[in-house]
């Protein structure tokens, strides 16, 4: 692969080389460090939006309504619906595009779904290389949705600037965001489908679980919307906009941005580790049977395949 002329047409906003670049991604493929390299000077420009929630709570209703306000306004968006689970069922891929059909032929947006057929670090590592491809593309919004709620959807959402969290009203998954710790990474709370029955009693059982929970700087808003009809939409652009000055002005952009890219560079130490980890086991097949045998410990063992990664370099 020619990772030059790649670096070159996604730096020049060529869609088939921004496609080809995110397969690299997905892939984990050998030259994905010098296309980071390429790219990542004309990164850290696009405002990226995280968009989670279980299935079923119209995640990509509101992408589509976010993406036709965002160009109303002449903005070029891009939209990366992620499937963390399965690297062949496409997740969120038919019914992204299917709902963004009246997207799909503007050439001011970009809708790509993706799944970590090869990435070692999974989501954690791929999604943000992923959105960086699209920001140095010059897509002025990343939207990035994931199905979920999980860890997974943690760490996706924790890679975008502003993460938004859906719930819809009889979907009973608060309390397994509060066990995965969404509650604590999301800026935005929507309570979508709100014209059906209960929607009220989510937003307020919401609005105290977040009451419970520990101060933050900044107060996550719980909007009410009904995507389907655009009803409340506004309201979370309004709202994305207003979290997105406050991280400028209170210095909350640097700091979520910096403390991203060291989670970042910890997880693709720790890949490399457990490379080597494994090449070391390779040359030193009879570790585990001394494991097993009681010869050694853990500890022991460790230090052991250390020494050995030591004699590999």
């Amino acid at each position: 692969m020619d990772v030059e002329a790649l670096v070159e047409g996604v730096l020049a906003g060529e869609r088939r080389a921004v496609a080809r670049a995110i397969s690299l991604v997905e892939d984990g493929r050998p030259e994905l460090a010098e296309l980071s390299a390429g790219i990542y000077g004309a990164t850290g420009r696009a405002a990226t939006m995280g968009l989670t929630g279980a299935p079923g709570v119209g995640k990509s209703t509101i992408a589509a309504a976010v993406v036709g306000l965002a160009r109303g306004l002449e903005h070029r968006v891009a939209v990366l619906a992620v499937d963390p689970t399965s690297p062949y069922t496409g997740g969120a891929l038919l019914g992204d595009r299917v709902r963004m059909q009246e997207h799909a032929t503007d050439p001011g947006v970009f809708i790509r779904s993706m799944a970590t057929r090869g990435h070692l670090g999974g989501m954690a590592l791929a999604a943000p290389e992923a959105v960086r491809v699209l920001d140095a593309a010059g897509y002025d919004h990343v939207l990035v949705e994931t199905v979920g709620v999980g860890q997974a959807e943690v760490d996706v959402a924790a890679a975008t600037d502003t993460a938004v969290v859906v719930l819809a009203p009889g979907m009973g998954d608060a309390v397994q965001m509060a066990k995965a710790g969404i509650l604590e990474v999301a800026d935005i709370f929507v309570v979508n489908k709100a014209d059906k029955e209960g929607a009220g009693d989510v937003m307020r059982g919401l609005r105290q679980m977040l009451h419970l929970g520990a101060v933050r700087d900044w107060d996550p808003p719980v909007l009410l919307t009904t995507a389907s009809d655009g009803a409340g939409i506004d309201d979370l652009w309004e709202a994305v906009q207003a979290h997105r000055a406050w991280l400028g002005t209170s210095g909350g952009l640097a700091a979520k941005r910096r403390a991203r890219l060291l989670r970042e560079v910890e997880s693709l130490a720790a890949e490399r580790f457990r490379e080597r980890a494994t090449s070391a086991l390779e040359r030193d097949p009879g570790l585990i049977e001394d494991l097993l045998d009681r010869r050694i410990d853990p500890y022991g063992a460790a230090s052991r395949l250390g020494s050995l990664q030591g004699e590999g370099r």
